[in-house]
């Protein structure tokens, strides 16, 4: 039992005891990383850990830009085991999430993740490869990307344009860009890459120290 009440935030399907993060668990009874289980008023919660998520990370760090809904169709690009697409899952109950990951191992993880969430459907895939999944995506209302490698704006770009995304989260990792190269100016090129392709940045927030060198780019359509 939790020590203080959980309470809704002015974020959409998050939770809060004034110290900690929650989602209400759309699965009872299982956790995915071993986040602790809450129960409040007849309902379960699953804390929500900033250093295990960079949503979390990034609402935290003070974000104010958080566009999932009840029933947002969200497209999340490097989905590894699940942790973060788990807490997404329990908010848009009455949507869908559509969990890109490249890596076998970590997509083997994620596959049970997934059995117990019936809104979230796995693809082994390349987010570079849009067509890959396709198939299986009839559309986005959101991007979430979150992968480790050069050119992260562009990938990006590239799955909002193919999905007809509205909004969109984009984790950029300094140190997969430009290992050599300040943070700080390889979150002002991701940024004006996205603005030079149209899309409206609403907030760039640096993630240290919960993690390194990361930041989190919001935008939206104008």
């Amino acid at each position: 039992m939790s020590g203080a009440a959980i309470e809704a935030t002015e974020q959409e399907g998050v939770y809060s005891d004034r110290e900690r993060l929650y989602t209400r668990n759309s699965a009872p009874g299982r956790a995915v990383y071993g986040e602790r289980l809450i129960s409040w008023r007849g309902a379960e919660y699953r804390e929500w850990v900033p250093t295990r998520s960079k949503l979390a990370a990034y609402l935290r760090a003070g974000g104010t830009f958080f566009p999932f809904r009840k029933s947002s169709k969200v497209l999340y690009l490097g989905a590894a085991s699940g942790t973060t697409t788990s807490h997404v899952a329990d908010i848009v109950t009455d949507g869908a999430v559509y969990c890109v990951e490249i890596s076998p191992r970590s997509f083997r993880d994620l596959v049970p993740v997934c059995e117990s969430r019936p809104n979230m459907v796995p693809f082994l895939a390349d987010a570079t490869k849009p067509r890959e999944y396709s198939f299986g995506v009839p559309g986005a209302d959101i991007v979430y990307q979150d992968i480790a490698q050069k050119g992260q704006a562009q990938i990006f770009l590239r799955n909002y344009k193919a999905f007809s995304a509205r909004s969109g989260l984009l984790v950029i990792k300094s140190r997969s860009e430009d290992v050599t190269q300040d943070p700080e100016r390889t979150y002002d090129e991701a940024r004006r890459q996205l603005r030079e392709a149209g899309l409206k940045v609403r907030e760039v927030v640096r993630l240290d120290p919960m993690e390194k060198d990361h930041a989190m780019i919001a935008v939206g359509e104008p």
